[in-house]
């Protein structure tokens, strides 16, 4: 049945988090590095605070709320729900300690237990939420890594989060582009299978015959974009991502330093020399159009990087390896078709985030998922090694603001036909 299997997915999901945090301490996980980021003591609480408010103060008359101040703590955005605690201060909260923020989570997740156990209880509407819920806590065990990682970046000694011993370097496989056909083409979600709100409804779209990268683009060439002084040719740049690039400073990629004569790249395995046939990461929107338009290519829109995925399966470097950095493939063999286009790297395209033709957000707080997003941002394909394997699919759109840097973003190239 249906409510044991999300029971036992249930499990299995939200032992990930605990998981991860298990190599930081106290310290580590009360801190917040930037607004834009959230402490991994938050982040545990806040992915609870959804199961609580969203099933069981809604559906289990019996349920004991753990404490009536966590509402207001812990909701992250639902103006339908209530009051927030200022996003900017969440690394104030001292308290709830660790400790106490573990036992709300083992609270929700007995009473969570007890609900998925009676057949009765939950219909599929209610099971449709518990769903929702799963895949919102995947989303938040990405960002306990890429906050944490932001974290760690800031502090001179350059600590690493875990261990792992590198492995040797393989020639990368030369970058080429492969051609497709135009057309009237559907994308989107359909089908009974679990997707978030804003990959539908499914719905035809008109692309003219386009060229997609092989690979993502490698640090190699990206550095190569650096030392022809990209950073410094406004012609490159959108006039936007430019007074970014003189505001902040921006000379390569976040995480990236030069010392010595050598660059090298803050990893969640400390700091490591750059590793030149390992996909580029942490670059925003600005800077990837910046490169495509150096290589004298473009980044893919949304509906041309679906058209080749859809057909594709799942494979690459996800969060379930627990390497948490991208990976060359080396001189493999090519295929028939792009490679790594799921995992590592998400991929920037030219998309802006919007809905599709006849989309309509779900009614109540939880129609506030995603649909008031929709403005000022841009969309991203594929997932990163961060990414849950289990959490993606081709018709996927993630999307963050142009300038977002500190994901695990990269680049995919097209370009017209025969260019």
């Amino acid at each position: 049945m249906r409510n044991e299997i999300l029971g036992r997915r249930y499990r299995a999901i939200r032992e990930v988090m605990p998981g991860l945090c298990q190599t930081l301490g106290p310290e580590d996980c009360a801190a917040q590095s930037m607004p834009d980021a959230s402490p991994a003591k938050w982040h545990l609480a806040h992915s609870t605070w959804f199961f609580e408010t969203f099933v069981l103060r809604r559906l289990d008359p019996d349920h004991r709320v753990f404490h009536p101040r966590f509402e207001y703590l812990f909701n992250s955005y639902y103006n339908s729900v209530g009051a927030q605690y200022p996003r900017p201060d969440r690394g104030l909260l001292t308290r709830p300690s660790l400790e106490e923020v573990a036992r709300y989570r083992a609270h929700v997740d007995a009473a969570m237990t007890a609900l998925l156990e009676d057949p009765e209880r939950l219909d599929d509407a209610a099971l449709d939420v518990v769903e929702l819920g799963l895949n919102h806590e995947q989303q938040h065990q990405e960002l306990v890594l890429t906050d944490v990682k932001h974290l760690l970046a800031q502090n001179p000694l350059a600590p690493a989060y875990q261990e792992v011993k590198a492995t040797g370097e393989a020639p990368a496989r030369a970058l080429e582009f492969r051609g497709y056909e135009g057309g009237l083409i559907e994308i989107g979600h359909e089908g009974p299978d679990f997707a978030f709100d804003n990959e539908s409804p499914r719905h035809r779209v008109y692309v003219e015959p386009f060229e997609l990268a092989s690979r993502p683009i490698h640090n190699r060439e990206f550095l190569a974009f650096i030392e022809d002084d990209g950073y410094r040719r406004p012609e490159l740049w959108l006039s936007e991502g430019f007074a970014r690039v003189q505001q902040e400073g921006w000379e390569s990629p976040l995480y990236w330093t030069h010392e010595g004569g050598r660059w090298s790249q803050f990893t969640l395995s400390g700091l490591q020399p750059l590793r030149m046939e390992e996909p580029v990461c942490h670059v925003s929107y600005f800077e990837a159009d910046a490169f495509a338009r150096w290589m004298g290519a473009r980044l893919p829109g949304e509906a041309e990087w679906e058209r080749v995925a859809r057909d594709a399966p799942v494979e690459g470097h996800f969060l379930d390896a627990g390497r948490f950095h991208p990976e060359g493939l080396g001189d493999d063999p090519p295929t028939d078709r792009p490679a790594q286009l799921f995992g590592d790297v998400w991929e920037w395209t030219s998309s802006a985030y919007g809905p599709y033709p006849g989309y309509r957000a779900a009614e109540g707080a939880l129609g506030e998922y995603n649909g008031k997003f929709m403005s000022s941002q841009i969309v991203l394909r594929g997932g990163s090694c961060a990414s849950p394997r289990s959490h993606l699919r081709a018709t996927y759109r993630n999307f963050f603001p142009p300038d977002a840097r500190w994901q695990f973003s990269g680049i995919r190239l097209a370009r017209a036909p025969f260019a």
